[in-house]
């Protein structure tokens, strides 16, 4: 059974076409890439799984079952978590303080004991702050625990980001530009980070980055989108050379297909500009 099912899945934005009839899926403990240029219907993609919007038709599917009715929350609780595009946290907070509430949905004492204090408020505080420190540590982020979010580079901020999505315990991680702002070496770094969140936590991810070694670094299946259609599909190198993705990315006419289907070139140039 996939955990992540998605069948026929359209969204109409009056005549816009943002997505038409995309079909994808993700299994248990893998990674899906999801590439495609600006516009292609990404980020539209993974609010339909999470529940911001509503598909015009269409089947969404988490282990087995129909969410395509729940609201965010409830698919939250259920187990999948998601980062954004522009950094979801709460910017005048510290770190771990982010992570802390992040946990909330673990608290287990009622709004009066968390005002009144106590005990056995004080035991539960001290438990979540010693899991926050421990996703920390796990991402490299230890030194940062006590800053404030606001005053932290993008790309430290984007793994931030995922650490604070893990506090939720999600089975399904949804990340949306995790390599945003990161160079080279930061991006590969975040490769093997996320191959080791994927062994210690025993998670499935599904990712969408424009940095294309980084997708096929990490990725078990990649789709790429383009003007809201399934391009392409199938393993990283396979889709990364397709001939059709690569025009789509670099807007090569089809007469030069021939010169840009090679694998170098399409390599050398995917990795300057994607």
């Amino acid at each position: 059974m996939s955990v992540l099912e998605v069948r026929n899945l359209s969204v109409h934005f009056g005549g816009v076409r943002a997505l038409e009839h995309v079909s994808m899926e993700a299994g248990e403990w893998e990674i899906v890439g999801i590439i495609g240029p600006n516009g292609a219907g990404k980020t539209t993609l993974f609010n339909c799984i999470t529940g911001f919007y509503r598909p015009s038709k269409g089947k969404i599917r988490y282990r087995g079952k129909s969410i395509a009715r729940l609201p965010v929350h409830k698919r939250t609780a259920l187990g999948i978590g998601r980062t954004f595009q522009n950094v979801g946290l709460v910017k005048n907070t510290t770190v771990a303080e982010n992570l802390v509430t992040a946990q909330h949905l673990e608290i287990n004492y009622d709004p009066w004991a968390g005002m009144l204090g106590g005990p056995a408020t004080f035991a539960e505080e001290s438990r979540l702050r010693e899991r926050a420190d421990q996703l920390l540590e796990l991402l490299d982020l230890s030194d940062v625990a006590d800053a404030r979010v606001a005053d932290l580079p993008y790309g430290v901020l984007k793994r931030v980001e995922i650490a604070t999505v893990l506090a939720t315990d999600p089975d399904l991680l949804l990340l949306d530009e995790p390599g945003s702002g990161m160079g080279p070496e930061e991006a590969h770094a975040l490769g093997d980070t996320l191959l080791e969140l994927r062994k210690e936590f025993g998670i499935t991810i599904v990712m969408i980055d424009h940095h294309v070694p980084l997708v096929t670094q990490v990725s078990d299946y990649v789709y790429c989108l383009n003007f809201g259609e399934v391009l392409a599909e199938g393993r990283p190198e396979a889709v990364r050379s397709h001939p059709e993705v690569v025009r789509a990315y670099l807007g090569e006419e089809p007469e030069a297909e021939a010169e840009t289907a090679s694998v170098p070139d399409a390599d050398a140039v995917s990795e300057e500009y994607v």
